[in-house]
């Protein structure tokens, strides 16, 4: 089979990855890829965002299975246009894609539907005064979110009156998160253990992928600003247990199949959760994404052992009843290089040196990465994932993520220091 990936990060990198171990892909391509997927697949000089550009791609070259990896074509409605053409791809429609791109949509969904989340406000962008007016009353810290996409940084957590406050006008007036902030979410801070789930769903049906934990701050110690996830690691045991996984299946899972295909809008793709477990082991939602996470899935697909595109051609055609997953034992850890001054400004176009050098428990996922004048070099904030593997122990793959990070090297790299300790 003619399998396209569609993305250019990190997250593409481990699936274009993973599927190439599939005996029935024959011929790989990645839109538009960077110069790490050069060693699974064919990189196709294509936007991830263009839906015209890709549809044509697809039908000229005959793919027979298109695999979505970011957020933007989802909201642009790639499966509906994909799908109307007779097309075989792997995500949710435009509509279910709105648990992800409205976090209006989905806190109103949770609400109606009881699954839950934590206690919340809308207010438009002429309602700024309004919003700053309820925040005499509020319960700090407070958390405000710009309502569309804002990759991963529109969050932020406000520890007093007067940081509210300039959140809502940045976001409502200034207009940082740009057409993502028209409306903003104003919820209540959940306190406890962050956890990240992936179901994969065929409408009705899902298998659940091992948890993970992913670390969004800038600095150590949970500090700083949110970025797009600064590591990860898999499986988040002590976080999510047996018990905790049966809760998250019955009391939001479940309900959001059922209730997303009550409402037209069935579901099918990979529906992450991101969630906050309580003191007394009790889930709540923090957000959901309608597609792998990043860095997540980095640490997640190196556990998988079945098949990934049977796993994608299952939740597609409405067979995920019939799929058996299979894992592989062990841990991952996944620590992310960065270029200095991320999530603000950054320099690109960095040389890097040392990707020959790493050991055999280690895997490196490009993340913002290109290839210029026959060598490697830095184009985005987020540039390497290096994933440390062990049978054994999480200890032992943090360390051979740590030992490998410090092979590579390139100007201005940046790495947090603290990544999966919270497992330990």
């Amino acid at each position: 089979m003619k399998v396209l990936v569609i993305g250019s990060g990190g997250r593409e990198h481990v699936i274009a990855w993973k599927l190439k171990q599939s005996p029935l892909v024959t011929k790989l391509y990645c839109a538009p890829g960077n110069a790490g997927t050069i060693d699974s697949a064919e990189n196709v000089n294509i936007k991830a965002d263009d839906t015209s550009g890709l549809l044509k791609f697809v039908e000229d070259n005959k793919i027979d299975f298109t695999v979505v990896g970011p957020e933007v074509p989802l909201e642009k409605g790639i499966v509906d246009i994909f799908s109307s053409k007779g097309l075989k791809i792997f995500g949710p429609s435009k509509a279910a894609a709105r648990l992800e791109n409205s976090k209006s949509f989905s806190k109103d969904f949770m609400q109606k539907y009881g699954i839950p989340t934590a206690a919340y406000n809308v207010f438009s962008a002429d309602e700024s005064s309004k919003a700053k007016e309820c925040l005499a009353e509020a319960a700090y810290p407070l958390v405000i979110k710009a309502d569309g996409l804002a990759a991963g940084k529109g969050v932020i957590i406000c520890s007093s009156h007067e940081e509210a406050a300039a959140a809502i006008e940045d976001i409502l007036e200034s207009k940082v998160f740009g057409s993502a902030g028209s409306s903003i979410v104003v919820e209540e801070f959940l306190e406890g253990s962050e956890a990240s789930i992936f179901a994969i769903c065929d409408g009705t049906n899902y298998v659940v992928l091992p948890s993970s934990q992913d670390h969004k701050k800038i600095g150590e110690n949970e500090t700083g600003k949110n970025t797009g996830g600064m590591g990860s690691y898999a499986p988040a045991v002590k976080v999510v247990t047996p018990e905790i996984l049966e809760k998250v299946k019955k009391r939001i899972i479940e309900p959001v199949l059922q209730n997303m295909k009550n409402d037209r809008a069935e579901f099918k793709g990979c529906l992450y959760c991101g969630l906050m477990i309580d003191k007394n082991g009790d889930p709540f939602v923090i957000e959901f994404n309608t597609r792998f996470g990043d860095p997540e899935t980095q640490a997640v697909l190196p556990l998988v052992k079945s098949d990934l595109l049977e796993m994608f051609m299952a939740s597609e055609s409405g067979n995920m009843d019939k799929y058996k997953l299979e894992l592989n034992e062990g841990y991952c850890c996944c620590v992310v290089l960065a270029s200095g001054g991320y999530p603000d400004g950054y320099e690109t176009g960095k040389q890097i040196s040392g990707l020959d050098n790493i050991s055999d428990d280690c895997l490196v996922f490009h993340a913002g990465t290109r290839t210029e004048n026959g060598e490697i070099v830095s184009s985005g904030g987020r540039v390497l994932n290096v994933v440390g593997y062990s049978k054994n122990s999480l200890k032992e793959a943090i360390n051979t993520a740590y030992e490998n990070a410090e092979k590579m090297e390139f100007e201005n790299k940046y790495f947090r220091k603290d990544i999966a300790t919270k497992g330990l």
